[in-house]
């Protein structure tokens, strides 16, 4: 299976379908984000800090697998310089929409967040990654790319989740209200699937999902030359599933490009 074109397919379905994902915000955000009043998220509910974006004003910023007309229009209104960059091209159209509304400067690009060849070297001040890296086999190179890109002392703000969410079956968990271990780590789509759950799978065409373990995604990150320098955790909600009675969901990083040596093994 193709995944990257398998996501790609599943993505602008679900944006068809207008999910909580792929609504674009409303004028009144727009207008709020341009007089200072704003806020968008890296995890599913907990605001990201505001000062873990440092002044916004002419800056260079990589949206980066966040499509869906909601956190790129918001920084540009914010004042930065925003290039989105998202698989699905239904949802870069969202981004594109809201930001000729309102002449915001967003430049939409299609592609795969393991791979940023259409960009130079150290050509951003921020990248926003928010949860999205579930969508990607090897989350490696996400950062890997990321590192090349940034600008020394630039900015990496990134949400992923907590691999212990994928031990479970959130539809099985939500219907009987009970959390059973299903699955043993890493969680691969379609391939921890047994025959029934696989054929559920596929025909609901949702995105392939894959969990990565705290080492890679932290360790990653520090692989790519960033020094970690603030995090936190999100619960989502009941509703999406039990386990949010029992854990965070998500995390959220904030790292700096440049405070560690990517060669270095201290």
């Amino acid at each position: 299976m193709d995944i990257t074109e398998h996501n790609r397919q599943a993505w602008n379905a679900e944006s068809a379908a207008g999910s909580e994902w792929a609504t674009p915000v409303d004028d009144e955000t727009i207008a709020r984000a341009r007089a200072g009043d704003w806020s968008v998220v890296l995890t599913p509910r907990r605001a990201v800090p505001r000062e873990w974006f440092g002044d916004l004003s002419g800056k260079e910023v990589l949206c980066l697998g966040s499509g869906g007309g909601q956190q790129a229009p918001v920084l540009a209104a914010a004042g930065a310089r925003v290039t989105s960059y998202d698989v699905s091209e239904n949802q870069l159209a969202k981004d594109q929409s809201v930001a000729e509304a309102h002449d915001l400067p967003v430049t939409c690009v299609r592609g795969d967040m393991t791979h940023l060849s259409a960009f130079r070297e150290a050509q951003f001040d921020l990248i926003f990654h928010p949860v999205s890296n579930l969508f990607v086999p090897d989350v490696e190179p996400v950062w890997k790319e990321c590192g090349r890109v940034i600008k020394p002392n630039g900015i990496l703000l990134a949400g992923f989740m907590n691999p212990s969410f994928f031990l479970f079956d959130h539809e099985e968990a939500t219907q009987c209200g009970e959390l059973t271990v299903r699955y043993s780590l890493p969680y691969s789509e379609p391939t921890s699937l047994d025959g029934e759950a696989r054929g559920v799978w596929e025909k609901s065409g949702r995105p392939a999902e894959f969990s990565h373990s705290l080492e890679s995604q932290f360790g990653g990150q520090l692989a790519a030359g960033f020094g970690l320098t603030a995090l936190y955790e999100d619960h989502w909600d009941d509703e999406a599933t039990p386990f949010n009675h029992c854990s965070p969901t998500s995390i959220a990083t904030r790292c700096t490009a440049g405070l560690l040596d990517r060669n270095s093994t201290a």
